[in-house]
């Protein structure tokens, strides 16, 4: 029989409050199987370009992963950046050769690959699963951001006691928006693309000259993969602001920030979403889980 479900991280994990702490608690075996014994057996890469019916614009996203085991570890990259050789600096390399590789992205990848093998997204280690009907890319699209928007505890009232202050959105995603929308929740558009949200509004670039403005952070673990994370963390820390991630990329790393910054986590593990029409799960940390 399995021991009761944690809501954070698991109880037995160290404390780990910065992305290079966890770096350093996992090469020391912090966390299980010394990653000097443990090798990546395939790297890959995943391209998609996506246009929903309905919207004005469309998108497109790369993503390295690392198999090792049964566990695969993600951290999306801009479409293209990814050098050419970076496929094979990954396979048949140790987890911890790779935690020290010249890419963040890398880093990032071969450090979700690993605690996605010693802490898998089961109760155990405090995730609840939470299913995504099969369908349309949109469709499953806005199911996501139901389950990812559900995570954000009730809006704190502002200083006039009334009046409620915005959702800092890092990483826009237009079906994450309209569910904002959808609940009457304002937001601040970021993203490091710039550009526009599909209502109009202009997506904002600086994230870290938003954060006094907010009351609560809704992030992508992209910002794993670009190294701005640990802003995000620290201002959540100092404020008690939620901090609620959504990621694929790091979907097993983000987990551990839990009761560090981090109030809750929606995990998807690859395969994403977007690549299967069929019914799906994504994993849910936290105590709004």
């Amino acid at each position: 029989m399995e021991a009761p479900a944690t809501r954070g991280r698991a109880h037995d994990d160290p404390a780990v409050r910065t992305v290079d702490g966890l770096f350093d608690l996992v090469r020391a075996g912090e966390y299980g199987p010394d990653p000097a014994h443990e090798r990546i057996s395939l790297a890959f890469t995943t391209s998609q370009a996506v246009r929903h019916e309905g919207r004005a614009a469309g998108y497109r996203n790369e993503v390295l992963s690392l198999r090792l085991d049964a566990a695969v570890g993600s951290c999306a990259v801009e479409p293209g950046a990814l050098p050419g050789g970076a496929l094979d600096d990954c396979v048949g390399t140790t987890v911890s050769d790779l935690l020290g590789h010249p890419l963040l992205p890398v880093r990032i990848a071969a450090l979700d690959a690993y605690l996605a093998h010693v802490r898998p997204h089961t109760p155990i280690h405090g995730a609840r699963p939470h299913p995504l009907p099969g369908g349309s890319s949109l469709s499953r699209s806005r199911a996501r951001a139901r389950a990812v928007v559900d995570l954000l505890p009730a809006p704190a009232a502002g200083p006039s006691g009334v009046e409620h202050r915005p959702v800092l959105v890092v990483g826009v995603v237009n079906s994450l928006l309209e569910q904002l929308r959808s609940r009457g929740l304002e937001y601040l558009p970021c993203d490091l693309k710039g550009g526009a949200t599909e209502w109009g509004e202009p997506v904002l670039t600086d994230t870290a000259a938003q954060l006094e403005r907010c009351g609560a952070v809704l992030a992508s673990g992209m910002t794993l993969g670009n190294g701005t994370f640990q802003g995000l963390l620290d201002h959540a820390a100092a404020t008690g602001k939620p901090l609620v991630m959504f990621a694929q990329t790091g979907s097993a790393v983000l987990p551990r920030f839990l009761g560090a910054g981090v109030s809750a986590v929606s995990a998807e593990p690859y395969p994403f979403f977007w690549l299967d029409g069929g019914p799906g799960t994504i994993h849910r940390y936290g105590d709004h889980a």
